[in-house]
């Protein structure tokens, strides 16, 4: 699926991934390939990535909101 973390002034990450991680309000919650379609708001906490090498990438955010359709996550944070 393809991920895209998107602050006000800097793209963070654009790319490839097999899974997400994120601090949702009402507590976390991942989003792996074919996930139904969700909009949801996040809290602050850590993002993480894992791409398909099974390699994580980790982003600290203070709040944001997540969408996700068709294999493509948006991701806006402050």
């Amino acid at each position: 699926m393809t991920i895209d973390i998107i602050t006000p002034t800097a793209s963070l990450f654009s790319g490839e991934a097999k899974q997400i991680n994120l601090p949702g309000s009402n507590g976390s919650f991942e989003l792996l390939e074919n996930h139904a379609p969700i909009v949801a708001t996040l809290a602050s906490g850590n993002i993480v990535i894992v791409d398909s090498q099974n390699q994580k990438q980790t982003f600290e955010i203070s709040g944001g909101v997540v969408e996700q359709s068709a294999n493509k996550v948006n991701v806006l944070v402050e």
